[in-house]
C-alpha cells in the first residue's frame, strides 16, 4: 500500500534547517510512490496581522483548522505528519485529525512543547527551569524574543494544551531526532511509549578527493551558535576558518584575520566547501536538536569539532568522527583546532569514518525505511484504538 500523507508545516520567516528537512521528506515520500498533500502557513503573514489575532491563532487557529478539514475531506490521507505548528496553524488540527480517525505524527525539531524559547537557553546559558513544569518562568524572564507578553502567550498555550490532553491523547506518535532529545521530551512529560527516534538525512555522493585544508563554520551567526567562543578561539589560534552564514553576530567577526566571512551561500556551494575543508567547527552553546550541518559534514567525509553538549555529544564520537571540547571554552576549542591542524592524516581518517557512519544511518534510503515504519505503526495503533472503541 502506498500511503497518502498530509504534511503540515508553519514555515519560518528566516528559512532554516527545519524548513529544508520538511521539503526533503516530502520529496523522499513522493519519490517512493506516495501521494503527498500539504498545508503550509508562513510567518511572513504575521507582519500584517493584529497582535490579538496572532495570539488567538497560537492557542487555537480556527482558520487553519478549517483549511485542514477541507483538505482532509478531499484528500483522505492515511496519516497526518505535522512539523512546526507554531504560531499560525496551532495544535487545533490534532483535534480535527482525531475526530476523523487520522493518526497524527509530530516531528519534534526543537523543544518548543516544553520551552517557549525552544532551545533550553537563557542569556547564553543552558536553562531547564521549565522542564517538566508549568513554564511560568519563561514569561517572567521574557525568554521568547525578550518579550514577557509573547513568552506569556506561548507559556499559556503550552499549559492549555497540556491540560486538555492534546500532547498526551491526540498525537499518535512523536518523532525525536536522537536519543538525547527523546529523553528530554520524556522528562518534560511526553508519553515515552509514543516517541520514536528517526534522525534527519541528506543525499550526498561520496566526496571526489581528500585534498583538504582549513576549517569551516556553517550556520546562523547568533549567540546560541557559540559565535563568541569561535571568535575568542580564532584569536588564540590563527587557523584559517571559512565562515558561511549570516546573523546578528556577523560584525563581531569582521576584525579577525583568520576568519573569512563568506555570507550565506547556495547549498551546492556549501557542499563544495565541505568537501575541501579539514574539519567543521560547531561551537554551539545550546543543546541543538539534530543539526543538518553535522549530517552533511559526515556525508562529505568531513570530521566535526563540536561542543561536548546535548545531541552533539551523541552524534560526534570523540576520536572517531571528530573531536569534542567543553562548550563555551575558547581555550579548549583552540587546543582542539591546533591538534587537528597538526594531525592532518588522523583528521582524514576521521573523515572516512564520518562518511562510513553516514551511509547506514543518515542516507535517504535508510531514512525512508524509518519513516514509513513509524507511519505504519501509527496507522495500526489508530486501527486498534477504533476497534476497541467499537
Amino acid at each position: 500500500m502506498s500511503e497518502r500523507i498530509l504534511v503540515v508545516h508553519n514555515a519560518y520567516q528566516q528559512r532554516g534547517g527545519e524548513d529544508a528537512v520538511v521539503e526533503a521528506e516530502i520529496e523522499l515520500l513522493r519519490s517512493n510512490g506516495h501521494e503527498v498533500a500539504t498545508l503550509f502557513e508562513c510567518n511572513d503573514d504575521l507582519n500584517a496581522m493584529p497582535k490579538l489575532e496572532a495570539a488567538q491563532r497560537t492557542f487555537w487557529s480556527y482558520t487553519s483548522q478549517k483549511k485542514f478539514e477541507t483538505i482532509l475531506k478531499a484528500f483522505k490521507p492515511h496519516v497526518l505528519h505535522a512539523h512546526n505548528t507554531f504560531p499560525l496553524i496551532s495544535p487545533s488540527i490534532f483535534w480535527s485529525a482525531h475526530k476523523y480517525g487520522i493518526p497524527v505524527i509530530q516531528t519534534l525539531h526543537n523543544f518548543r512543547l516544553h520551552c517557549p524559547q525552544a532551545t533550553y537557553l537563557r542569556n547564553g546559558v543552558i536553562c531547564e527551569d521549565c522542564l517538566g513544569s508549568i513554564p511560568w518562568r519563561a514569561a517572567v524572564h521574557g525568554c521568547y524574543r525578550e518579550s514577557r507578553l509573547q513568552s506569556g502567550v506561548l507559556a499559556a498555550m503550552q499549559t492549555f494544551h497540556r491540560a486538555i490532553g492534546t500532547w498526551s491523547d491526540k498525537v499518535t506518535r512523536y518523532i525525536a531526532l536522537n536519543n538525547f532529545c527523546r529523553n528530554k521530551f520524556i522528562e518534560g512529560g511526553l508519553p515515552a511509549d509514543r516517541i520514536r527516534v528517526k534522525p534527519n538525512f541528506c543525499e550526498f555522493p561520496p566526496p571526489a578527493h581528500e585534498d583538504r585544508s582549513g576549517f569551516l563554520f556553517v550556520g546562523r551567526l547568533s549567540q546560541e551558535k557559540g559565535i563568541a567562543t569561535l571568535r575568542s578561539a580564532a584569536r588564540l589560534e590563527a587557523i584559517p576558518i571559512n565562515v558561511i552564514g549570516d546573523g546578528p553576530e556577523k560584525d563581531s567577526l569582521a576584525d579577525i584575520p583568520s576568519l573569512a566571512c563568506l555570507g550565506k551561500l547556495p547549498p551546492q556551494d556549501v557542499r563544495q566547501h565541505m568537501c575541501r575543508a579539514e574539519a567543521l567547527v560547531m561551537p554551539s552553546n545550546c543543546y541543538e536538536g539534530f543539526p543538518m550541518v553535522i549530517v552533511e559534514a559526515f556525508a562529505a567525509g568531513l570530521p566535526v569539532i563540536a561542543s561536548r553538549l546535548g545531541s552533539m555529544l551523541e552524534l560526534v564520537e570523540e576520536g572517531s568522527t571528530g573531536l569534542l571540547f567543553e562548550a563555551g571554552n575558547a581555550e579548549d576549542l583552540a587546543a582542539k583546532m591546533r591538534w587537528a591542524a597538526q594531525n592532518p592524516e588522523r583528521m582524514r581518517e576521521m573523515g572516512r569514518k564520518a562518511r562510513a557512519t553516514y551511509e547506514p544511518l543518515y542516507s535517504a534510503k535508510r531514512n525512508y525505511q524509518h519513516l514509513i515504519g513509524i507511519y505504519r505503526e501509527a496507522i495500526e495503533s489508530k486501527r486498534k484504538e477504533r476497534t476497541v472503541a467499537i
